[in-house]
């Protein structure tokens, strides 16, 4: 009995130091690839998994979603904000020179116009046709940055939540997880169409166009941005090709006998399949709930997740292992390796 108290005492006095090693663990894993464009799956939990998240603040959390994005230079590919957590697939472009006109555009797009810090640079650019280099670097410091980007973000949702209800601390659970994705069209489509069902497979609609907070529906209203982005999905194509396309690729049966190909399995029937051992479609796979998107380190091709894994290598500490890892049979329809094995269950 005496062993098991103080085993609870050292528990207790522990955990926090276990906690900082995790997290600092935690930034130093986060892959962040140079010279080249990189996609990210950034998934954020509200703190202790509650359900703050309303239409007003869903309405809220996009518009500073776009407005981030467009001053951090960061492509928003697909997004579904849930009343508990938010999904983001997030293009990261390889750094580029920006101009002080540039510069002060996308400050004034995050800031406003009328700001103290908008009106500052603008009156350097009239006077000085500069920006100075010390207030140049700062900004740019906190652009191109997928860490930077969600940080921001979610500090300024933060501080709106908290000041519209009289409330103080934490809203975010931790720091935002991420997988890495290959940048070509498949994958991305792939993970675009398991964000945008996160409503389907959370029982709240049949159809995502009904969900307003996702990207597909945003695409479906008119939303450009969406809508481009989706288009990427495809090498060519107008919007009306292209969006029947991707409908069919969300809704799509995979030709099991007795199925109509325009109407999308339930769960349940979905799990039955793959315990009887049938090879299901993308379309079918993807109303799962599926770990490696939001848990696994990278999904892509081989070759991509090969290379990846040896730029990276020293992340790895000194263990022998390769770098792709197939996923589970059940999964193999999705066409993906991850860099990652989960050791408990991916597929729920």
């Amino acid at each position: 009995m005496h062993q098991l108290i103080l085993r609870d005492r050292l528990r207790f006095l522990l955990n926090p130091f276990l906690s900082l090693i995790t997290s600092l663990l935690m930034r130093i894993a986060r892959i962040k690839p140079k010279g080249r464009d990189i996609v990210y799956h950034c998934v954020s939990r509200i703190v202790g998994g509650q359900f703050l998240l309303g239409n007003v603040e869903k309405e809220s959390f996009r518009r500073m979603m776009w407005t981030q994005a467009e001053f951090c230079g960061v492509e928003i590919v697909a997004y579904c904000l849930m009343s508990n957590h938010v999904h983001l697939l997030v293009r990261v472009p390889k750094s580029t020179q920006i101009d002080d006109r540039s510069l002060l555009n996308r400050v004034t797009h995050l800031y406003g116009a009328k700001s103290t810090l908008t009106k500052r640079l603008k009156n350097l650019l009239e006077t000085t046709k500069s920006i100075p280099s010390g207030q140049r670097n700062a900004l740019l410091a906190r652009m191109g940055d997928i860490s930077v980007f969600n940080k921001e973000l979610k500090q300024r949702f933060s501080t709106w939540y908290n000041r519209r209800n009289g409330r103080f601390g934490t809203l975010w659970a931790e720091r935002f997880r991420s997988t890495i994705v290959e940048g070509v069209a498949e994958t991305m489509r792939i993970v675009a169409a398991y964000i945008d069902l996160n409503p389907v497979r959370a029982g709240l609609v049949t159809d995502p166009k009904d969900y307003r907070f996702c990207s597909y529906a945003e695409a479906l209203s008119g939303g450009q941005k969406s809508q481009n982005a989706i288009m990427g999905f495809y090498p060519s194509g107008t919007w009306q090709r292209i969006s029947s396309s991707y409908r069919e690729y969300l809704f799509v049966k995979g030709g099991l006998p007795g199925h109509s190909k325009k109407i999308a399995m339930e769960r349940g029937a979905i799990l039955r399949e793959i315990k009887a051992g049938a090879r299901l479609s993308a379309a079918q796979l993807l109303r799962l709930k599926i770990r490696y998107f939001s848990d696994g380190l990278a999904l892509g091709s081989t070759s991509y997740i090969n290379k990846l894994f040896d730029e990276n290598r020293n992340r790895f500490g000194p263990r022998k292992r390769t770098g792709a890892h197939s996923l589970p049979p059940a999964l193999e329809r999705l066409n993906v390796t991850t860099l990652n094995k989960l050791k408990n269950e991916p597929i729920s």
